[in-house]
């Protein structure tokens, strides 16, 4: 085994055992509920661009692209647009002629300004209208034509409902060994919490990856994430296309 291998392998080794650190990932927890009350995720920009995630997150997301090198990235859920700089940004890296698709209900005008004016915005593509209509659907199957390699973000409203519905939707659009990954499925861990969505012990994005999961076995649960990050917002919601 090569010097290169070798530190691969550790990696690998450190981040399973990760999986067995009850004392640590319940610090990691309950560190991730307090920081929510605090809005810390609202704190950082990519490339000028808020982003509105945790940097872990970030992290993972651009490892993730680098990986599968996606012909296609759909986001739902576009906010300030930083998101979607991270994509474009990793896909002009990669190479190609990969897009990033944002689809919301509402561009706000001057999120749409700044996002248009990036210099990454020959690679992104706004898509204004309800994530789960079936003329924004039939959209995406347009713009997406040919892309065989697809990857989808989905960050929009987090109701057990809207997020069922998106993951039955948008995991067409996902090749087999890319991911669809959702977004703040630790909703569910945050009762009690300022800032919390009411019901959001039930009502959560995290109910909706569990319930995906058992009636599409084309995705599996990539917890190797959970473990690697241990301070995420989206735990349990890295789903890699298997089949």
């Amino acid at each position: 085994m090569n010097l290169i291998e070798r530190f691969k392998e550790e990696c690998r080794k450190r981040i399973e055992r990760y999986a067995g650190l009850t004392g640590l990932r319940e610090l990691s927890r309950e560190w991730t509920r307090q920081s929510w009350a605090e809005k810390y995720s609202y704190n950082f920009t990519w490339l000028g661009r808020p982003i509105i995630q945790l940097p872990q997150d970030i992290l993972a997301v651009q490892e993730i692209i680098w990986i599968v090198k996606p012909d296609l990235i759909i986001e739902t859920g576009v906010a300030h647009g930083g998101s979607l700089i991270l994509s474009a940004s990793m896909l002009e890296l990669v190479g190609g002629p990969g897009m990033v698709v944002g689809v919301d209900i509402e561009i706000r005008d001057h999120n749409r300004k700044e996002i248009e004016a990036h210099p990454l915005a020959k690679r992104i593509h706004l898509l204004e209208g309800s994530s789960v209509a079936e003329s924004t659907i039939r959209r995406l199957k347009e713009i997406a034509g040919t892309a065989r390699k697809g990857m989808v973000l989905l960050d929009s409203c987090h109701t057990y409902e809207h997020v069922l519905q998106e993951l039955r939707c948008y995991s067409e659009f996902v090749g087999v060994g890319s991911y669809l990954v959702v977004f703040d499925t630790v909703v569910e861990e945050l009762g009690g919490i300022t800032g919390a969505p009411a019901g959001c012990e039930s009502n959560n994005p995290a109910r909706a990856v569990r319930d995906f999961l058992k009636e599409d076995r084309r995705f599996e649960a990539a917890t190797v994430w959970d473990h690697k990050l241990l301070i995420t917002h989206n735990r349990g919601g890295y789903l890699r296309r298997v089949t």
